[in-house]
């Protein structure tokens, strides 16, 4: 149930900025309610109910989904942006895109399908969960299954 505090904690949240710098490698999906700037390079998908900045020297293998993007860097995957992306000169996208408005500057390259003018839901971000063990019946199966090791390793 969403309630008043609920909704100012999403409000501050989407005021926080994350930073991935020059230099820097992530191998992963990112997940955040506030802006993102990335200047390195991501090995997984990002997803941010705020602005998506990528420097010149960002470099991004996987699927995108933001609220506003400036992109000036590479990225090899699908984007999709809820309201406005901004493709700078030095940026290059193959992929395809999906977003409400676009804006390309002079030198920008772009390789994929591209549809403009669509309308999305909101932006949800799903806590990820243990992938071992997504819960706890699962978790008290894998012990059953191993237990018969633990009794020997204890004797």
């Amino acid at each position: 149930m969403w309630n008043k505090k609920n909704q100012k904690v999403m409000e501050d949240s989407s005021n926080l900025s994350n930073i991935i710098s020059k230099g820097s490698n992530l191998k992963g999906n990112l997940n955040a309610h506030g802006n993102i700037r990335v200047e390195g390079k991501v090995v997984g998908n990002i997803t941010t109910r705020s602005k998506l900045a990528l420097g010149s020297s960002s470099v991004i293998k996987g699927d995108i989904l933001a609220q506003n993007a400036e992109f000036a860097g590479t990225i090899i995957g699908n984007v999709q942006v809820t309201e406005k992306l901004v493709l700078k000169s030095s940026a290059v996208i193959k992929g395809d895109l999906s977003v409400n408005t676009l804006i390309l500057e002079s030198g920008a390259e772009f390789n994929g399908k591209c549809r403009m003018g669509v309308k999305f839901t909101e932006i949800v971000i799903r806590e990820e969960s243990d992938s071992k063990y997504p819960d706890k019946k699962e978790s008290k199966e894998k012990i059953e299954e191993i237990g018969h090791f633990l009794k020997k390793a204890e004797s």
